[in-house]
């Protein structure tokens, strides 16, 4: 099968529907399919089977930046790639975003599959209403990553959806050497923008003991102020952006990932990664978090924005080897079931109910 994936958002910058896009076209392939994405790209594209549509222009959308395409240019673009590369079929994701997404329904001449990940409220829903109606009904077949995105999408759209979920890709951490520590470490991965909640896990250090480390990955908004509020605490560690291969060693090397969203976070696919790299995860008591991480089962779940309690669960895991291994089991063999492959061949399904209703 000829696909083709169409993500609006910059493929080069770091984020949960890129990774889920070229994640899964990377499993396709390996089932000797034929894939090819579209989307955004500021900078050389990440590899070989990537169509750069042009670079983005950050937009401010559900409480973070997204690095979206809306200009002519990149439109043009998208319209001349769907029409050469003849795809059999193409998986929008976000398929209402600005951008590339949006030119495909509105110049749709294959099959086309939806998937909304978003969740929680969106302005442009709100103010689009009829617009974003029109584009949705384009759709042949809409999904939605977690029970919250759906009710988002159906708030705003109606319609249909079929419930699928954000995969992880296993193979990484079977390939990668843990990331070396000097004692207990807990990593933070993430933009640093207010609904991630890394001022909060900032505070909560300021509870634990002398020799814990905090590794914090990413850059965003925030980062600077951060780092000069918590300039006197050399336990914490800077990283900037990571690559993926340092992103799978530092989730293999620490002791603890700890998640302190504070909303909007409608599927918990960063702590599916560091269940499958065997490190215990500690999270924010969420709705797309505990989709994934059941409390006190694949991770331990603290109320949102709560410091104290977010520092005595980081204090639990590290001073429990028994609670850390338990946590470790449940959280691989969760993540075995929300695998990459599985979602590859959900997908698959898919796209050939629609291809026979064609």
């Amino acid at each position: 099968m000829r696909i083709g994936l169409v993500c609006p958002y910059s493929l080069t910058v770091p984020g949960g529907v890129q990774g889920q896009v070229l994640g899964l076209a990377r499993t396709l392939r390996s089932m000797d399919h034929e894939v090819r994405v579209l989307g955004p790209c500021d900078g050389p594209p990440p590899d070989a089977g990537v169509t750069p549509l042009g670079d983005s222009i950050p937009t401010a959308a559900n409480g973070s930046m997204a690095p979206v395409a809306p200009d002519p240019s990149a439109q043009l673009r998208t319209i001349r790639a769907l029409r050469d590369e003849r795809f059999d079929i193409v998986h929008l994701h976000e398929p209402l975003a600005p951008g590339c997404t949006h030119t495909a329904l509105l110049f749709k001449s294959q099959p086309l599959v939806g998937t909304f990940h978003a969740a929680g409220e969106s302005a442009s829903y709100r103010w689009l209403g009829p617009l974003v109606r029109w584009g949705a009904n384009k759709l042949d077949l809409r999904c939605a990553v977690s029970a919250d995105a759906r009710a988002m999408a159906v708030k705003a759209l109606g319609g249909q959806y079929e419930l699928t979920f954000n995969g992880v890709e296993l193979g990484p951490y079977a390939r990668t050497e843990p990331w070396p520590t000097d004692g207990p470490t807990i990593l933070f991965l993430g933009r640093h923008e207010p609904r991630k909640g890394l001022d909060v896990l900032l505070e909560a250090m300021a509870e634990l003991p002398a020799g814990v480390r905090l590794w914090v990955a990413g850059d965003g908004p925030e980062t600077e102020v951060l780092r000069r509020r918590s300039a006197g605490d050399v336990r914490v560690e800077w990283l900037g952006r990571v690559s993926d291969e340092e992103k799978a060693a530092r989730l293999l090397g620490a002791d603890v990932f700890c998640a302190p969203s504070l909303s909007g976070e409608s599927f918990g696919v960063v702590l599916l990664e560091a269940m499958a790299a065997c490190t215990p995860v500690v999270a924010s008591d969420l709705p797309g978090y505990a989709n994934v991480a059941r409390a006190d089962l694949d991770g331990l779940l603290v109320p949102p924005g709560d410091a104290m309690a977010l520092a005595a669960a980081l204090q639990r895991v590290l001073g429990d080897p028994d609670l850390a291994a338990g946590l470790v089991e449940s959280g691989r063999t969760r993540a075995t079931q929300f695998s990459m492959d599985r979602l590859a061949e959900t997908y698959l399904e898919l796209y050939q109910r629609v291809l026979g209703h064609r």
